[in-house]
């Protein structure tokens, strides 16, 4: 349960943070909720701000592509929990047993040697040699929803079709039976949600109720694949030995989760993208492989995920600023995309650049997303299905996005084919 004193708690840390944000502070500003709908012009005021600005909530925060792409690939740093950033205790226990919560307790959020070791265990499942044959598999699931739109005037982009797409292939791929794409949107959306550092007690409800459904669900596949093994990612880290429960499940739930959420919005964001730009719309009808270069480009323009943070395992300086060991450091991936000193005319979106690839969307360094090769793939042949399917496909209504600053992406998005 969320008692009064986490209530209150986190009411008087949102106080805070509006306080510091009418000030100028740019940190205060990205944490709040005003700039989730549209937060470039935050990371604008960052970049004007210095390359390492300080900020009055303890943190520091980059908008520079040269830190961010330093950083994260230094390991003298490690990375910051989500629960850092949170002035609440988000464990939750049932029947007297903490639940793991996979986004503070999986290699995301682990250093070497635990990062090295759990990643390692799953990673021959998501390189390109072992993602070879998945394109046939991913584009059957493309049509297989296409199919299901059908002839409908209009539906939602998001919730008929780009949620439903990476659940599917995510969950066959790891070897879960009969998915409810619906339930685990539900999970994603809570454990997304917490991403930023729970906010309210309506965040925390969420995040409690959807860690104990997962878990659930989760405690009962792992069960099942130690009796009847299959070949896939869920039967292969059962048959781990020496690997503890909480890394078992804790592993699961973030392959599952990160396997669709950031390509829910990746594919959303790219839709939208073509819809926005008759002449990229063009180009794609014209030649279906150009759906890869769009999303490239979304990538770098409108990446799923906007920022990270690391902080020092030892007193550092960067850029001239000491930095003190576990001192926050804000790395605004998606300001970094749009550096000026990197990406000529940042602010176009323009899928034939040359240096686009030059991107931090999948961040780099150790903790380069596992899941990038197929996120891609993944996201080019929805692209390809949808507007060859609907090739005057628009938006007939109001967008609604996520509320999450970390996650960017459209929630409900309404179109007409």
């Amino acid at each position: 349960m969320v008692d009064l004193r986490t209530t209150t708690t986190l009411a008087l840390a949102r106080a805070v943070v509006r306080a510091h944000a009418l000030l100028g502070d740019p940190a205060a500003q990205l944490f709040g909720r005003s700039a989730r709908r549209d937060p470039y012009p935050v990371y604008e005021r960052v970049r004007a701000s210095g390359t390492l600005p300080g900020s009055r909530l303890g943190v520091r925060i980059t908008a520079s592509h040269r830190v961010c792409s330093q950083l994260v690939r230094d390991q003298r740093f490690g990375t910051v929990p989500a629960s850092a950033l949170s002035p609440a205790d988000s464990t939750v226990h049932v029947d007297g047993r903490r639940l793991v919560n996979p986004v503070e307790e999986s290699f995301l959020s682990r250093n070497p040697p635990e990062h090295t070791r759990l990643r390692k265990l799953v990673a021959p499942f998501f390189t390109p040699r072992a993602l070879r044959g998945q394109t046939p598999v991913v584009e059957h699931v493309v049509e297989e929803f296409l199919d299901e739109i059908g002839d409908r005037p209009t539906f939602d982009l998001i919730g008929d079709f780009a949620a439903r797409v990476p659940v599917r292939v995510i969950t066959d791929l790891l070897g879960v039976p009969d998915a409810d794409h619906a339930s685990f949107a539900r999970w994603g959306a809570a454990l997304v949600g917490a991403l930023d550092g729970v906010r309210t007690a309506g965040e925390m409800r969420a995040l409690h109720e959807g860690l104990r459904e997962f878990d659930a669900f989760l405690t009962d596949l792992v069960e099942q694949r130690g009796r009847t093994p299959g070949d896939d990612v869920v039967s292969a880290l059962v048959a781990v030995d020496d690997l503890a429960a909480d890394d078992l499940i804790a592993t699961t739930e973030l392959l599952l989760v990160a396997g669709f959420e950031t390509t829910v919005n990746l594919i959303g964001n790219a839709a939208r993208a073509v819809m926005a730009h008759d002449d990229v719309r063009a180009k794609l009808l014209d030649d279906p492989a150009y759906a890869e270069a769009v999303v490239e480009e979304t990538l770098r323009f409108d990446p799923p995920v906007q920022y990270t943070a690391r902080s020092p395992l030892e007193r550092v300086e960067v850029e001239g600023v000491e930095l003190a060991p576990d001192t926050p450091v804000v790395l605004l991936l998606a300001a970094a995309n749009r550096d000026p000193e990197v990406f000529a005319e940042p602010r176009r979106f323009d899928p034939g650049r040359s240096d686009g690839r030059e991107h931090l969307a999948f961040s780099a360094g150790i903790h380069y997303c596992l899941g990038a090769n197929l996120a891609r793939m993944e996201a080019a042949a929805a692209l390809r299905g949808l507007f060859r399917r609907y090739p005057r496909l628009r938006i007939d209504g109001r967008v609604r996005m996520r509320p999450s600053g970390i996650i960017r992406g459209a929630a409900r998005v309404p179109v007409r084919a």
